[in-house]
């Protein structure tokens, strides 16, 4: 029973990969090797199921399976060329060669055979040419870096190319089987700084993508040398050595996503011990004071990538538990660093900004309240224990620990705010005689005042000290702080023109104040970064936002230190912020009148607009942004690293971009200075908001540009994406229409861009949308369907049967809009032209098929007319009986009339193809010409 049971599955199995359905095949073969243990049967079916490995790529599967029929019969000659092919797939070709060699001694007649056998003779040699060529060009690279008597530039040239052949796999494993890592540690000890840095760099190569050579390579150099390497002051160095250790930390944990097989998966099964242990020496450097400020910044941004979940879906959050368990201390501890201190560790302007992310994004990765009171409890035991009566440098830096943790998790900020101390301290320090104590002090109150119940309480009890530091204070890094936190707490009303927390015009004063240091280049730029931090807050309030879009020389001069190549990642944050503000592109609640009645009844407070927020006032801000150059601003913006430029800042510039690119007028300017294309990373990456908001700015540039100028280059088809997503139902109206018209333009520049934009799917949105009961949607739609028909697998849709596509395109050719007419004429038109069959459905699709046709070849619309005559041409080319009922009909008339008129400028074309439709009428012997 068994054996026949498995017989039928082997049948089914055959039926099934006849169809191409490989899965269910490989299934009913497995089915069945479980059930037989007739050799024959066996070899046959372990055969067939090599055939499906074959099929779906299944490449080590599929010469298991040849393998194990060989086994039963080694003379089973489709087993042999079955493990060949899949040999060959995996780069084993010696082994290929055998196999295919046995089946031409079994067959010597077999042309497929000799084929093969003569292809891969081809390959090996080429390999083997490829290799010896390597191995001594590897040779001879390391015999001139290692030679003192070398020329400069020999040494730079051997240099590159161990670079160069280090990023290819196959050169990585010659350097890498020659003996080329302890090579490469032997440059790393010449101390020469060139030399190092090309060891580094060539070190990262070998262990792309490679568990094993990253294994070997991190156990050979070791953990402690390369974090010693980090740690030097060259940026190049410590840039260098992170991308490196980036490397080895995604081959360790898979990130590389490669598949290992064979040797690769058995020699690396757990590198967990490593990964823990590149962790702890990362965490070690952040409090070493060896340790240079670019080292600590690379420490920290490899903590920042790779410690937190980058899907939250994931359950595991182990690493951060361990980094919060054994690294959240010192983390704290870089956070606290004062710089004017004489303890203060080496740092740079991003190093504690850093740290305050990291601990965001660790706060963030929590699963549960008992892990964030753990967090909670560690910060707390940190900051009281650095508080001491006797020693103001430790609560200077305790109070710098809680302001750092301010710029991260903010709501941990402000249960910290909460201890015993906290505020006092604050207060204390602002009265300090010394400028570093007011410094810090003046930073924390900025930080803490960012929402508005806080505010409300430093309103009551820090404004007055901010007030006072202003005015007595000569140190203007000071001064400009003390600004800023009173520029905070006068906007933490936000937009609304009724909760002014100052009286009138004391936020105008602060903001021109702001506007001057702003101006003044001789300031240092991180003092002046805070200038525009003060006008990111006041610029909520429109009075300060006119004002400032009319100062040109304080726009530019923000535009300046936008554009500057190493900002401060805060800087960015703060521009977009305040061009956001500006433009008026942040969201606003929809006020429902009902509501606002209900409020005032029961005196409730009730947000009430400025004058100068609506709209003449900001079509008038952004036609002067656009003057001043704020689109040359956004772009050099946009091509910030993106360490620096986060996904908030991202959202932000998209918002902007959209704002500026509302009015069609302004659109070419935008274009012309670069916008289109930094609009394109906007779109794929980032916030969900920021994508919409980017693609939205495509699709208004899209429509009206013309693409080649706007997209340049292969950028184009970057652009197809983030148009397509426009088309979700999720989104509104507005983004749906201008999606499509978008996707029009583009669709009709080349058959490419239509391709590019059936392969994202986007046909079955575009049907949709012309079901759509909004006249300007489905005209849209229809128009975007009419240039997409030219393509031929758009095409082939339409031939399919089951599907009423044709069926639409010929009722909305009798609709009464011209437009749409238009459209879904043109489409009839070009789709009959390239199908006989279409034309033959047409007349089955709908019984008024020759009504709307008629109606089309007597439209007054020209354009219309003339594609209707085009279709009526398609279907007397088409066949003789089509173009007979055709005759029978008024069509006749009607192609009479018109091929009779006069063909004057505009008619030409109406009257040539209504008298080729009579010509072809004469042809088939219907009609005779009269004498």
């Amino acid at each position: 029973m068994a054996e026949a049971e498995a017989m039928q599955l082997k049948e089914e199995g055959n039926q099934h990969f006849q169809l191409q359905d490989y899965k269910a095949a490989i299934k009913s073969y497995s089915q069945a090797l479980k059930l037989t243990k007739d050799k024959a049967l066996l070899a046959t079916l372990y055969r067939n199921r090599a055939a499906c490995g074959l099929k779906t790529e299944s490449y080590v599967q599929a010469a298991s399976d040849a393998s194990r029929a060989i086994d039963i019969n080694s003379s089973d000659i489709k087993a042999l060329y079955r493990r060949c092919q899949a040999l060959e797939h995996l780069g084993k070709l010696d082994q290929a060669f055998k196999d295919v060699q046995r089946c031409a001694t079994l067959e010597p007649q077999n042309q497929s055979f000799q084929e093969t056998l003569r292809r891969l003779n081809t390959s090996i040699q080429e390999k083997l040419r490829v290799q010896f060529s390597t191995d001594s060009r590897v040779q001879t690279m390391f015999e001139i870096l290692l030679d003192r008597n070398s020329e400069a530039d020999k040494l730079e040239k051997a240099a590159n190319n161990l670079i160069v052949l280090s990023r290819e796999e196959v050169g990585a494993e010659r350097i890498f089987q020659n003996n080329g890592v302890a090579l490469l540690m032997q440059l790393l000890d010449t101390k020469r700084p060139e030399l190092m840095l090309a060891a580094v760099r060539t070190l990262s190569g070998v262990c792309s993508s490679h568990r094993t050579r990253a294994t070997a390579t991190l156990h050979a150099v070791r953990i402690d040398r390369i974090c010693s390497l980090m740690a030097v002051e060259s940026e190049e160095m410590s840039l260098a050595v992170c991308n490196l250790l980036q490397g080895i930390i995604d081959a360790l944990s898979g990130e590389d996503k490669q598949e290992h097989r064979g040797k690769e998966e058995a020699l690396v099964l757990d590198s967990k011990k490593d990964l823990k242990q590149i962790t702890n020496h990362l965490l070690d450097m952040l409090v070493s004071k060896k340790v240079s400020g670019q080292g600590r910044d690379q420490a920290l941004n490899l903590l920042n990538k790779n410690v937190p979940r980058k899907d939250l879906a994931i359950h595991d959050n182990s690493r951060t538990i361990y980094v919060v368990d054994n690294g959240l201390r010192k983390i704290l501890k870089v956070v606290g660093q004062v710089p004017d201190l004489p303890s203060c560790l080496p740092l740079t302007d991003n190093t504690r900004m850093l740290a305050s992310i990291l601990i965001n994004k660790l706060y963030d990765d929590l699963r549960c309240d008992p892990e964030r009171d753990h967090f909670r409890k560690i910060c707390e035991e940190h900051i009281t224990g650095t508080f001491d009566p006797q020693d103001m440098d430790k609560n200077v830096i305790a109070i710098q620990t809680v302001s750092g943790i301010l710029q991260g998790p903010f709501d941990l900020g402000n249960q910290l705010l909460g201890l015993k101390g906290v505020m006092e301290m604050m207060v204390a320090l602002c009265g300090s005689e010394r400028e570093t104590d007011q410094l810090v002090a003046v930073e924390a109150l900025i930080h803490a005042s960012t929402k508005l119940s806080r505010a409300t309480f430093i309103i009551t009890n820090g404004v007055s000290l901010l007030k006072e530091i202003y005015k007595t204070t000569k140190n203007e890094k000071i001064k400009i702080r003390a600004l800023v936190g009173l520029c905070k707490l006068g906007s933490a009303g936000g937009t609304d023109y009724a909760l002014r927390q100052f009286a009138e015009g004391s936020t105008e004063k602060l903001a021109k104040q702001c506007r001057k240091w702003l101006c003044n280049a001789s300031i240092d730029t991180r003092t002046r970064k805070w200038a525009v931090e003060g006008l990111a807050y006041l610029t909520l309030d429109a009075d300060v936002k006119d004002d400032f879009v009319q100062d040109i020389p304080a726009l530019q001069a923000m535009f300046e230190l936008a554009k500057a190549s190493t900002p401060d990642k805060t800087i960015l944050y703060s521009v977009a912020t305040t061009l956001v503000n500006c433009t008026n592109s942040y969201d606003v609640k929809e006020v429902i009148p009902e509501l606002v009645q209900l409020a005032k009844f029961s005196k409730q407070h009730v947000p009430e607009e400025h004058p100068k927020d609506k709209k003449d006032f900001v079509d008038m801000r952004v036609k002067r942004l656009l003057k001043a150059g704020v689109t040359s601003a956004l772009v050099c913006m946009v091509k910030a690293d993106n360490a620096i430029l986060t996904d908030q800042t991202k959202e932000l510039l998209a918002r902007v971009f959209l704002a500026l690119c509302d009015n069609p007028k302004d659109r070419g300017t935008i274009v012309a200075q670069g916008g289109g294309k930094a609009l394109i990373p906007l779109a794929l990456e980032g916030t969900d908001v920021g994508k919409v908001k980017a693609a939205h700015a495509l699709a208004k540039i899209a429509a009206v540009s013309n693409p080649d100028i706007a997209f340049p280059g292969e950028r184009v088809y970057e652009v197809v994406r983030p148009l397509v997503s426009l088309l979700n139902t999720q989104r509104d109206g507005l983004q749906n229409y201008e999606a499509l018209l978008g996707l029009t333009n583009l669709s009709g520049r080349s058959d490419k861009l239509r391709k590019k934009i059936f392969k994202e799917k986007a046909l079955p949105d575009i049907e949709n949308y012309m079901f759509e009961n909004h006249d300007q949607l489905r005209q849209a739609a229809t128009e975007c369907m009419c240039n997409m028909v030219v393509n031929k697998e758009v095409q082939e849709r339409f031939l399919a049967d089951g599907n009423d596509r044709l069926k639409l395109v010929v009722l909305l050719c009798g609709e009464d809009d011209d437009k749409l007419q238009n459209a879904a004429a043109g489409a009839l038109a070009m789709l009959t032209a390239a199908h006989k069959k279409l034309c033959f459905k047409m007349t089955e699709v709908t019984t008024q098929w020759l009504e709307i046709l008629q109606r089309l070849c007597l439209h007054d619309r020209l354009s219309v007319q003339h594609r209707g005559l085009v279709i009526a041409y398609n279907l007397l080319a088409a066949d003789a009986e089509l173009a007979k009922k055709l005759v029978e009909s008024e069509l006749l008339e009607i192609l009479t009339v018109v091929g009779k008129q006069e063909p004057d400028e505009k008619r030409a074309a109406v009257v040539q193809t209504a008298r080729e439709c009579l010509i072809k009428c004469m042809d088939y012997g219907f009609i005779k010409p009269v004498s």
